[in-house]
């Protein structure tokens, strides 16, 4: 008998979900404990998904792609929002930009950031983290309001020493039981470095953060730590070292045995834990308050160099933003391991893409990652072969012969696939002049009842050919690309 672990059986789950025939698909969370490559994989699949997709996730990237329609769920009122999520999220926060203690907190968190890039966009130490700043600037506008009303608000307090560098890695390899996993590693992290990790599952990111955290011997090479080195490492298998009995409180106070009981709940209460909540035992604990618990208690060791290895699982979306506004301000090192995009898009300046046994720079984004991964996935012939009596003339007159007949074969299948590709795009603008349609708030009103009704059919219809027109063009492809390979 196999075992499985918590990732393994929500993976299977998944799977016998999306392989059941229906018509209604009801997904909560799906995408915890999945690696990134899995995500964009059922992203595309839940696009071409043809019937009603309820959906529960904190990943607003997913819910961007996959949403048509949020139901936002708060004060015990059910209210349905037109559009994804980010749209969502502008709706919401126009209609809390009138709340001025919301515009005075705003206008305080604004003239702090555009204090730091004043101070210190010139200098070559830190302009890396002025732009990090001037990218949340450019979000705060947008999002900002929407979440007032969050629970979370907290900051990493300034470490002891910001040493340069922090930690070096010379020729490291890593692996398991004398078995490489990755190997020829070469790093160097500084106060303001902000890396993600990339790579397919299995290629070693999580056992590169283990080196990195000291949790993992090397196999071969060097790790170098500077004197003042303060690591927080957040990892999965730290929720369940927390102690079941103890409380928020004795968890902190186990950390700082001087500190005044009133400080460290008011602490806590920046991580959700208010009144009765920072003495309650751990035991009874959801994932999400688990994973808020530890990074608090991450945070209150004051590190330099932050390890975070998929740490917004679990967490929702108020927490998660709370994450990323406070890592904004972090001023040590980081090396971040996440499937949630918007959290490596906003919060990492450079990426390290870990694969085919090596860690090394990657010079792309998130979007060229995504192309590499389908690339990947669909593979590529070999160079030798493509290469492979190219060089006579004979062979090159009868290359160009074979194109035109495969051209000439493969011309009524283009055309089928461009046909459809056409009638998807047709159908995509139709569906976007409805939603615009739909987000007017005057069509709601009673005397406009029936052109709201019209709408809503109209969008019902648009949806259904959408998506039958979208599985016609995946049909299309499939038999062009079988053709190209049998020719």
């Amino acid at each position: 008998m196999r075992s499985f672990s918590g990732g393994w059986r929500m993976r299977l789950n998944l799977a016998r979900a999306l392989m059941c025939r229906s018509d209604l698909l009801l997904l909560d969370e799906p995408t915890n404990h999945l690696d990134l490559d899995a995500v964009l994989w059922l992203e595309d699949w839940l696009r071409a998904y043809p019937g009603t997709l309820l959906l529960i996730s904190h990943d607003r990237d997913f819910l961007d792609t996959v949403t048509g329609h949020i139901l936002h769920i708060a004060n015990q009122e059910l209210k349905l929002y037109s559009g994804n999520y980010s749209t969502f999220e502008r709706r919401r926060a126009e209609q809390l930009a009138g709340q001025q203690a919301a515009f005075e907190k705003q206008q305080r968190e604004v003239a702090h950031m555009r204090s730091y890039i004043d101070r210190f966009r010139a200098q070559a130490t830190k302009a890396r983290q002025a732009q990090s700043r001037l990218k949340a600037l450019e979000r705060m506008t947008l999002i900002a309001q929407a979440h007032v009303d969050s629970p979370f608000t907290f900051r990493f307090r300034a470490p002891p020493q910001l040493p340069h560098p922090l930690l070096q890695l010379n020729r490291l390899a890593a692996g398991y039981g004398g078995r490489e996993i990755v190997s020829g590693v070469k790093l160097s992290l500084a106060p303001g470095d902000r890396l993600g990790l990339l790579g397919p599952n299995g290629a070693g990111k999580s056992t590169l953060i283990k080196v990195l955290a000291g949790e993992l011997a090397p196999l071969a090479g060097d790790r170098e730590e500077n004197t003042g080195l303060r690591i927080g490492y957040f990892a999965q298998h730290q929720l369940e070292q927390l102690q079941p009995q103890d409380s928020p409180l004795q968890h902190l106070l186990r950390l700082d045995p001087t500190a005044s009981e009133q400080a460290l709940r008011d602490f806590l209460g920046s991580f959700g834990f208010i009144g009765d909540d920072a003495l309650a035992s751990v035991a009874p604990f959801s994932g999400g308050e688990k994973a808020r618990l530890v990074l608090a208690l991450l945070v209150y060791q004051r590190p330099n160099l932050l390890l975070l290895d998929e740490p917004t699982n679990h967490l929702d979306l108020e927490m998660r933003h709370a994450l990323d506004v406070a890592l904004q301000d972090f001023p040590g090192a980081l090396v971040l391991v996440s499937h949630d995009r918007h959290l490596l898009r906003t919060v990492c300046d450079a990426f390290v893409l870990v694969a085919d046994g090596q860690a090394v720079a990657y010079d792309g984004d998130l979007d060229d990652y995504r192309r590499w991964i389908l690339q990947r996935d669909n593979g590529t012939k070999s160079e030798d072969t493509r290469a492979a009596g190219e060089h006579s003339a004979e062979a090159r007159k009868s290359k160009r012969r074979d194109d035109a007949e495969r051209r000439k074969q493969l011309r009524p299948l283009n055309a089928e696939v461009d046909r459809w590709e056409a009638a998807v795009a047709k159908l995509e603008s139709q569906k976007k002049v409805l939603e615009q349609q739909l987000a007017d708030p005057l069509l709601y009103e009673t005397r406009n009842k029936d052109s709201l009704r019209e709408a809503l059919n109209t969008q019902t219809k648009v949806i259904q050919d959408l998506a039958a027109a979208e599985e016609q063009w995946l049909h299309a492809s499939e038999a062009l690309e079988q053709a190209e390979r049998e020719t």
